[in-house]
This record gives structure tokens, sequence and C-alpha cells, in this order.
């Protein structure tokens, strides 16, 4: 059975820097496009625990209004992640499930330009180019089941911790300047002809930016992959939805509608795997369908190997 292993998130935030876009300043709070096959999965118990490099990309130059049309403003944002990743899986267990823990330390580069319109006219323009450190994300908890043959189970519960560079005035930030906390469920199943279906839920929970007095709404994403093994290689098509269920919260003339969002993701993805040497995954991604927010391309690429 195909275990996978480690998976290593980046903080790729975004801004719109326009009041009517989702979450404060249009950017979620945690990376999306990270899982896609083995999320059910986690890595077996080793002396020194698994270690993971994920690099990945984003760029867009289409905002999306609530109704889904393409925003007058004009925008490119590139965000470049490279996120250092640690877990560790045990042999105790906690409800009948593996206990383990992990740690993801993201650093990233962006760069973003900005010209806000106004019946044709550039009534505010600005950009921003930065590398820094994003925020923290600590994994406390961490279970694993094996429920049947070629089945995964996975829960966690992870934290995010305002550790990224901040400034309120820029137009983009590696950091969110809040804390979130996050449920997580992870799902996989390879049937014995290998075909793999993988499904990834998770909630964010925000806490209030304090520098700014704003909350944004609770988040919640899905990640999926379905694909067919093929030896050591796992081929097949992957992708992810985002939607904002709550309404952010903060001064009455930043919030429109709520500022909910939504968008879906979908391309091709691999995997490799086989014992004794790392893992590797890659997946690109195009964005659709997305309200209240950016909509553009997702490119990444994780390795991982256990000690």
């Amino acid at each position: 059975m195909k275990r996978a292993l480690v998976t290593l998130t980046a903080c790729a935030g975004f801004l719109t820097a326009a009041s009517a876009y989702a979450t404060e300043n249009g950017s979620p709070t945690t990376p999306m496009g990270v899982y896609e096959f083995g999320s059910g999965f986690l890595p077996p118990a080793t002396p020194y625990g698994t270690f993971g490099l994920r690099t990945s990309y984003y760029t867009t130059d289409n905002l999306r209004d609530a109704s889904g049309n393409r925003a007058d403003n004009d925008v490119s944002i590139d965000v470049l992640s490279i996120g250092l990743a640690y877990i560790h899986m045990t042999d105790q267990t906690l409800f009948g499930g593996r206990y383990g823990f992990s740690g993801v330390m993201p650093f990233t580069r962006m760069n973003a330009e900005l010209d806000v319109n106004v019946n044709g006219t550039t009534v505010f323009s600005d950009s921003a180019s930065v590398f820094r450190q994003a925020d923290l994300q600590v994994t406390p908890l961490i279970l694993a089941w094996n429920p049947a043959p070629n089945m995964g189970v996975t829960a966690q519960f992870q934290v995010q911790a305002p550790t990224g560079d901040y400034d309120k005035d820029r137009l983009i930030n590696p950091g969110v300047n809040h804390w979130a906390f996050s449920p997580i469920f992870g799902f996989s199943y390879i049937t014995d002809t290998g075909l793999e279906f993988s499904t990834l839920s998770q909630f964010d929970i925000n806490t209030e930016n304090p520098d700014t007095d704003y909350r944004s709404g609770i988040e919640y994403k899905n990640e999926f992959a379905i694909g067919q093994h093929v030896d050591s290689y796992t081929v097949g098509l992957g992708g992810y939805y985002y939607h904002q269920i709550t309404d952010d919260k903060g001064d009455a003339d930043t919030i429109y509608d709520g500022n909910r969002a939504r968008v879906w993701a979908l391309g091709p993805a691999v995997s490799f795997f086989k014992p004794g040497l790392p893992t590797v995954w890659f997946h690109a991604y195009k964005e659709f369908g997305a309200r209240n927010r950016a909509e553009g391309y997702n490119v990444a690429l994780r390795i991982a190997h256990s000690f």
C-alpha cells in the first residue's frame, strides 16, 4: 500500500487592496493547493521523523467581484513560497489512532502592483516587493487511522501563529498578523486496481488583527485528487475548493455583503513513491469560478523523506 509522507505548507497569501474582496486584504489565511495524493496517509514512526521541502508559485492578474465578473482594477501578483517542514509520527495511540505532531516554517517572496480605476481614471496606484518569513504553523495533534486495507484517515489540529512579516500600510504581506486555528480531516482510498481517491477538508477560524480591528470570517477549503497508480507513480487530476462561510467583521466601510469569497482550482497532479527514496509530489492548477477574490494559477513541488 502506498503511504504518502509529509506535506508542506507555505503562506501564499495575496492582496487585492479593494474593500469589496473577501477576508482582510483579500488574502486566504492559510495556503491552498498543498495536498493532493495521499492526504489520508501519514509517515510511519521513525527515529528522527520526516523532513520536507515545498516550493510553490502563484500568479494572477485577474480580480473577480461578488458576481464573478472581472473587476476594472489592474492588478499583478506573483508569490513564490519556500517552506521547511518537520513531522514526527509515533507508535503511541490516542482514540485508536497513531499520534504525531509537526511544524512548518515558510518564507515568501511577493511582488504586487495595483491600479484602482474609477470611470476609466486611475485614482489609486501602489506596488510592493518583499521577501520575508511568513506565519509559523504548528500542529500539536495529529492522529492517523487505517480502518481498512489501502484506506487512510487523518485528523489534525493546526495553529498558525502571527510570526510573519507584516506592515498594515504595505500593499502585500507574508504574514496575516492574527492567529488562526484549524481542524483538518483527510481521507485516502486506493482500490485493488490502483485507482486512488484522496480528499482533505480544513476550517480556518481567525482571530482579530489587532492593528486594524478586522476579523476575517471562517474559511473552508477542500483539496482533492483522483489518479491511477502505475509502478511508483500516481498520475491524475487534482484541485481545491475554497469558500468563506461566515462574514468578515470590522469597520462598516470595509465590509460589503459580508465579503465572502469562493474559488475552484483544477489541473494535472503526479506523485512518486518508492520505499527508501524521497517522495515527490507535483501539481499545476488553474483557478476558476472566483467570487470576491483573485483568480490565478497555482504550481507546487513537494519533496519529503523519513529518517
